[in-house]
């Protein structure tokens, strides 16, 4: 028999190939590119209605203090307009006033300018470029001239051309004159410029004033938007947000308000002319970040070194500047704003620079706030999540997707170091229930599926191997809880809308009375499942219950097989826990390695199914056709359960036997032959 071709070994995994976008893909590209091109091509009408809103937030307060002054909403929202008005007219007037002053004074520094230009030019800066054109004049003559032998003669000298006549050297000049300008053109010339930025003000204004007047009903129709499905809890999330932000906003104009009147009072005590428009300037380029405060801070300086015959005036602005940003970015900002301003660093470099492109210097200007606005949509509208993923300071992965990930790389370092980050607010079972088991899962529905290499599961079983063991010195108890400050945009994490309730943590019981037999190693025998990475979660569990005085010893899955559970010792076991990561279908395993585990020790069961949705749990019949007596879906449950049976707090419950459950178990039966 000729033997046939070799068969190549089956794939590890079985990975389904990258499917094509589909039109839902597709569409949201569409529209995206449509949302651009618009806010590209009508930035004329949607920049003062973005700018309206972003006003809207800072007057919102000051419009509700005064209708709690029984003023009435109409005139409540006149006087803020009005107040908005005068301080923006106010500060035109004097940045008009302070540049008529300087550019009348400028050509007496022109002295001033012209002697400093000379000593710079008689100095090293000044011969710089004489030094390197003969630099390069010697560099191309040492590549050029060709080596002594093989130079060429030298022709013979021409004849001098012929003198040019003075009247072909070349055109004669001509001058052209401009007529006076009427004072019509004069007018022209002065008003036209105004003219938009004024009408642009003026539609904003108006704006304004409806957005004002109809807040709760513009809320409502977001609602009606983004979120009928949930009108409670998009209620409060909505005035959360417009509270935030307008708290933000304000603190913002304050701070830089007040670092244009610090900038302004150090340039009048150092003598730079005209320091009230040099301040109003600061106050505003502050609103752009990172470099506003440096490009404010050029003008000064350069007028500065006109007008000091010296350099100390220069310098001493320059020293005004360098060491008040980061006293202000560093200092200040953190305390008044508290840990976050719900931005990432990048995404805010990012936003200027888009801004910027879309809307011009005005978008400059506006980026941070209005990123800002998107960034508190993301986080409290479903549909808008992605605008918190791309822009927001939060991390983009959970702490246990984190994990899984840091176990697919094999990284157990930084695993750890996010583990003790997060375990000083949090107990080790807290952190174990919360991250560890939640990690673990993804990894075992990942093995379910295939997708798992045996290379990939082998680290991750290594990773939380020594996860655990680097975390056995720390104590399960609860920190203390830090009081730390109400972020300004950025909501808690309780806030944020979701399906889900938190669960209640049980207190633990007190270990003081726990039986001698109990704490004993060995004392509560935990069973790893069946799947490749339960006997990490048996492992965590043993590691509790040991910090909680109780005795414990793991084994795998296999040492309570058919053929290996008679040679299990038993002696000295109270109490067997069960781990499972992924369970599905109808458990028959379970119902028998149960049975098994009673036949060899008198002993109560505990079964931890890990996923709390699993239908095991919800299924009284099926819980009761297992056998065991108590189902648990978190650590701390575990841990809480077996201590009140150590402790003889709680009677141990026999495991149920329903009619309905001995139903279920007749009709498994076989009928006997006749």
């Amino acid at each position: 028999m000729r033997p046939g071709p070799p068969t190549l070994p089956p794939s590890e995994t079985e990975i389904e190939p990258p499917a094509v976008p589909g039109l839902s893909g597709l569409m949201t590209l569409a529209v995206g590119v449509v949302v651009l091109a618009g806010l590209y091509v009508g930035r004329e009408v949607f920049l003062p209605v973005v700018m309206a809103i972003l006003l809207a937030f800072v007057l919102a307060p000051f419009v509700e203090l005064l209708r709690r002054w029984r003023l009435g909403r109409v005139p409540s929202v006149i006087v803020a307009v009005l107040v908005a008005l005068g301080i923006i007219g106010s500060l035109g007037t004097v940045i008009g006033f302070q540049l008529a002053g300087l550019a009348s004074d400028l050509p007496r520094y022109q002295t001033t300018i012209e002697t400093k230009v000379g000593s710079l030019r008689e100095g090293t800066l000044g011969k710089l470029p004489s030094l390197l054109k003969d630099v390069g004049r010697r560099f191309d003559r040492a590549v050029a001239e060709p080596p002594p032998e093989q130079t060429p003669a030298r022709p013979a000298a021409s004849a001098p051309p012929a003198s040019t006549p003075p009247e072909a050297s070349g055109p004669l000049p001509v001058e052209v004159h401009e007529p006076e300008p009427t004072p019509f053109q004069m007018a022209r010339d002065v008003l036209l410029p105004v003219l938009g930025p004024l009408a642009t003000m003026g539609i904003v204004f108006v704006v304004l004033v409806f957005i004002l007047m109809q807040r709760e009903d513009l809320r409502d129709r977001m609602i009606r938007l983004f979120g009928a499905s949930d009108l409670h809890r998009t209620t409060v999330a909505m005035d959360d947000a417009a509270r935030r932000l307008s708290r933000y906003f304000l603190t913002q104009l304050a701070l830089n308000a007040s670092f244009g009147v610090v900038a302004a009072i150090g340039l009048w005590l150092i003598g730079v002319p005209s320091p009230v428009l040099w301040g109003v300037f600061a106050a505003l380029l502050r609103f752009v970040p990172y470099i506003g405060s440096f490009l404010a801070a050029l003008p000064p300086i350069l007028l500065a070194a006109a007008v000091d015959p010296g350099w100390s005036m220069a310098l001493m602005t320059l020293a005004l500047f360098v060491i008040g940003e980061p006293l202000m970015g560093h200092v200040i900002e953190p305390i008044v704003y508290g840990q976050s301003t719900g931005l990432s660093p990048f995404s805010v470099v990012i936003s200027a620079i888009f801004w910027t492109w879309l809307w011009g210097p005005v978008g400059l200007l506006i980026a941070t706030p209005l990123t800002l606005c998107l960034v508190v949509l993301g986080r409290h509208v479903e549909r808008l999540e992605f605008l918190d993923v791309l822009l927001g300071d939060r991390p983009a992965l959970t702490p246990a997707e984190n994990l899984y990930q840091r176990m697919l790389a094999g990284d157990p370092d930084e695993a750890l170091d996010s583990a003790e980050l997060l375990l000083k607010e949090r107990s080790l079972t807290s952190y174990y229930d919360e991250v560890a088991l939640r990690g673990l899962q993804l990894a075992a529905n990942d093995a379910t599926r295939g997708v798992l290499t045996q290379r990939q599961l082998d680290q991750v079983k290594d990773v939380i191997r020594a996860l655990v063991q680097d975390l056995s010195a720390h104590n399960d108890v609860e920190p203390h809880p830090q009081e730390t400050k109400d972020e300004p945009v950025a909501s808690p994490a309780s806030e944020k809308p979701s399906n889900k309730e938190p669960a209640i943590a049980q207190p633990m019981p007190p270990e003081s009375n726990i039986p001698e037999a109990w704490s004993a190693e060995g004392a509560i025998l935990c069973v790893a499942g069946r799947g490749p990475l339960d006997e990490a979660a048996s492992e965590m569990l043993a590691q509790l219950l040991n910090k909680h005085g109780l005795g414990t010893r793991v084994i795998p899955h296999s040492a309570v097989s058919r053929r290996e559970i008679f040679n299990l010792d038993m002696t000295g076991v109270q109490m067997v826990c069960i781990s499972y990561l992924e369970i599905s279908g109808t458990p028959a395993h379970l119902r028998y390695l149960l049975r098994r585990l009673k036949q060899k020790a008198k002993a109560p069961a505990l079964v931890g199914l890990w996923p709390a949705e699993d239908a095991v749990l919800k299924n009284e019949t099926m819980r009761a056709t297992l056998g065991a007596n108590y189902y648990v879906s978190s650590l701390r449950d575990a841990v809480v359960q077996c201590l009140k049976t150590a402790t003889g707090e709680e009677k141990l419950p026999e495991p149920a036997n329903t009619p309905a459950v001995e139903e279920a178990t007749a009709a498994r039966r076989l009928p006997l032959p006749a």
